[in-house]
C-alpha cells in the first residue's frame, strides 16, 4: 500500500510539468531555444557570442553563395568581396584608424578587409565605412554582387551579409566556406591590408 501511495504522489507531482509542456489541445509546445542559443544571439537575431561555430541558418534577406559560384567570380572586378574577420591581436588607433597588426592576415585576392564589421554589434563608424564602400561600388556598377565572408564555421560573415541586406542593399551574398574554402579549392590567398576608418572609438 505504501509503495502504491508513493507512486501516486510522484505521478501527481509530474502533472504540472507535463501540463506546461502541452497546450490546451494537448499538443506539445514548440521546442524552446537552448540557454546557449539565447546567450549567443541578440533580439534582432544577430550572433553576438561564440562566433566560431557551425552556422545553421540562412542570412535572410541575404543569400548563401555556393562556393563553385563564388569561384567563377573575379573579386575586385565583377564582384565586391568583403572580408570582415577581426584583426586578431591587432590594435586600432581610434583617431587615425590605423591598425597595428599582431600577425599578417591572408585573404581572397581582390577582397577588401573591413576588420570587426561582422561583429554582432559592430562599431558604428566601421559599419558605416563598409556601407559607404558598397554604395561607392554600386555607383560604378549598380548590379555588382557583394559577397561577405570570414572563415569556415564563422558567424561574422553571416552577420555582415544579413545586416547589409537588411540595410536595404540588394544582391548581397554570404560565402559560408570563407577564406579556408577558397584556399582548399586550389585558389591562392594574399596578405591583406585592413581598411583605415578614422574617427571612432
Amino acid at each position: 500500500m505504501k509503495v502504491l501511495k508513493i507512486k501516486l504522489l510522484l505521478a501527481c507531482a509530474a502533472l504540472p510539468a507535463i501540463a506546461a509542456a502541452t497546450d490546451a489541445s494537448g499538443h506539445a509546445d514548440a521546442p524552446q531555444p537552448s540557454v546557449a542559443e539565447v546567450v549567443s544571439f541578440d533580439s534582432a537575431g544577430y550572433r553576438i557570442a561564440r562566433y566560431r561555430a557551425p552556422v545553421d541558418r540562412q542570412p535572410t534577406p541575404a543569400t548563401r553563395l555556393a562556393l563553385p559560384d563564388a569561384l567563377r567570380l573575379k573579386p575586385g572586378e565583377n564582384a565586391l568581396f568583403i572580408d570582415v574577420l577581426p584583426a586578431e591581436g591587432g590594435i586600432r588607433d581610434p583617431a587615425t584608424g590605423q591598425w597595428q597588426l599582431a600577425a599578417e592576415h591572408l585573404t581572397i585576392p581582390g577582397a577588401i578587409w573591413h576588420p570587426e564589421a561582422g561583429l554582432g554589434h559592430p562599431d558604428v563608424a566601421l559599419w558605416l565605412a563598409l556601407r559607404a564602400k558598397v554604395a561607392q561600388a554600386r555607383k560604378r556598377s549598380p548590379a555588382i554582387p557583394v559577397v561577405l565572408f570570414c572563415r569556415t564555421d564563422c558567424w561574422m560573415g553571416w552577420n555582415a551579409a544579413r545586416r547589409l541586406a537588411r540595410d536595404g542593399f540588394g544582391n548581397v551574398h554570404w560565402l559560408a566556406e570563407g577564406i579556408e574554402g577558397w584556399h582548399h579549392a586550389g585558389r591562392e590567398l594574399i596578405v591583406a591590408a585592413p581598411t583605415v576608418v578614422p574617427g571612432s572609438s
